[in-house]
């Protein structure tokens, strides 16, 4: 069943391929290429947001262990410098940069591959991969 505005499909290679020129089935690629790369840029920032909050916890719990341990000028280095800084600048933490990414970039990227895929394949995703399926499936069955 697909989602954000795609046709649920149940066999591939069955669908009937959208009338796309060369030009256009290759642009429609690149497009769809683009939001699975920024995608992945995604994956990437949330993976960098959390190793930034688990670095952070660490330094908490140091925090606590250098003033038990009497070593108060650590300690506040921890408290006063490290634990409230942002990670762009002093304000900006990992998850302002993750959700002004998807804010931004990810969903202009998501509302511009949706549109393109309208306009040019009915709303079809990964036309050119359907149609390589399709070429691999009719050249084995030629061998049988």
């Amino acid at each position: 069943m697909g989602t954000d505005d795609t046709r649920p499909t149940t066999e591939p290679s069955a669908e009937p391929e959208p009338t796309l020129s060369d030009a256009e089935r290759n642009a429609l690629h690149e497009v769809e290429l683009g939001l699975e790369w920024v995608q992945r840029a995604q994956g990437c920032l949330l993976e960098f947001h959390h190793a930034t909050g688990h670095g952070m916890d660490h330094l908490y719990r140091a925090e606590e262990l250098l003033r038990a341990a009497g070593h108060d000028e650590f300690a506040d280095a921890i408290r006063t410098d490290l634990l409230p800084h942002g990670v762009v600048d002093e304000d900006r933490w990992s998850y302002d940069v993750v959700e002004n990414f998807q804010e931004t970039l990810l969903a202009e990227t998501r509302s511009l591959e949706r549109r393109v895929r309208r306009d040019l394949a009915d709303g079809e995703r990964h036309v050119r991969e359907r149609r390589q399926e399709r070429t691999w499936k009719r050249r084995a069955d030629e061998r049988e």
